[in-house]
């Protein structure tokens, strides 16, 4: 089926390299970035679908990235928060976050004053991540807490029966019918289809449909779209009609 693409920004991946592999095991199509800078480009570059997002980053807080996130125009983007244990507290509060926390104040010796704290976990929540995982927790529970955050909120649930003119797809059965008569299909082809029918009169570049059906972590060639395309207008006989080649740059379907 259509990938899920995810964006994961930490400072290194040490820790989380395990995680990442058994994402990639599940289906999910993942791309790493180190730096909130370059991230924020990869996602004006592609489609990213879920970002998760550690404690620390190479050129930044992980918080003054959510914080960043929320006020640009992916803020209804869903964010995973990565911290090192839920208990452990900010040492120090960025000055651009110190409006935005609720800050609590515990006991202290007397004569003392006690510094307000705050743990990363909470303070990810107050920023408006969607959840925190944490990097000594159990993996297949991380995982398990990741596809529930992808099914709360990322929109990728197709309907049951989406159609176009004579084009019907069964998303249930996985099948194709034109004109009432079951096409077989690969699963690349239908994934095809269903980008085509979910996207009509909008061009779709290759890269685009490479990293909507085969992932970001597909390193074949673009042409790998064309002979796919090739194959899948075959079998659709008068209905390729639908699918047009825009020179240059990919394909448009118009019913």
């Amino acid at each position: 089926m259509i990938k899920i693409n995810i964006l994961f920004v930490a400072k290194d991946f040490i820790k989380s390299s395990l995680l990442i592999e058994m994402l990639k095991r599940q289906g999910y199509s993942v791309i790493t970035s180190t730096r909130a800078k370059d991230s924020m480009a990869i996602m004006e570059d592609r489609k990213i679908d879920l970002l998760i997002v550690s404690q620390e980053l190479a050129d930044s807080n992980g918080l003054i990235f959510l914080k960043q996130i929320r006020n640009s125009q992916y803020k209804n983007m869903p964010v995973i928060a990565m911290v090192d244990s839920f208990n452990e507290v900010l040492e120090t509060i960025p000055r651009e976050l110190s409006s935005d926390l609720n800050l609590s104040f515990g006991s202290a010796p007397k004569g003392k004053t006690q510094s307000p704290s705050i743990t990363y976990k909470l303070a990810f929540f107050q920023l408006g991540a969607d959840e925190c995982l944490s990097y000594d927790q159990d993996l297949h529970e991380s995982v398990a807490r990741i596809k529930a955050v992808i099914r709360r909120v990322v929109p990728n649930e197709p309907e049951e029966i989406i159609k176009a003119n004579e084009i019907e797809l069964d998303m249930a059965s996985y099948t194709v019918k034109i004109g009432g008569k079951e096409v077989k299909v690969t699963a690349k082809e239908f994934d095809l289809l269903y980008v085509f029918l979910s996207s009509p009169n909008r061009v779709l570049s290759r890269p685009y449909l490479l990293e909507r059906i085969w992932g970001f972590n597909y390193f074949g060639s673009p042409r790998t779209v064309d002979v796919h395309i090739r194959r899948l207008r075959a079998k659709m006989g008068k209905a390729a009609k639908y699918i047009h080649t825009v020179s240059c740059v990919g394909y448009k379907f118009i019913p």
